[in-house]
């Protein structure tokens, strides 16, 4: 398949690939041995939220407390 450059260096992939690979809003971009290779993400925001809220050691009970606190 063919997908041309325009002057303001935006791609448009065809429908086909996109279809073949699964639609994604976001992809992963590296080039290797003169090739442009896309890989697609998919952002994961919830999955994202909870790694942030272990990493801050944030518990399910934490949440339940502030929760209860606001609504006073």
């Amino acid at each position: 398949m063919l997908a041309k450059l325009t002057s303001k260096n935006q791609l448009s992939l065809p429908k086909a690939v996109v279809n073949s690979v699964g639609n994604s809003e976001y992809y992963d971009i590296e080039v290797k041995a003169g090739k442009i290779i896309l890989t697609p993400v998919r952002i994961q925001h919830a999955d994202a939220v909870r790694e942030k809220l272990k990493d801050l050691k944030i518990t399910d009970k934490d949440i339940k407390e502030a929760i209860e606190w606001a609504r006073k």
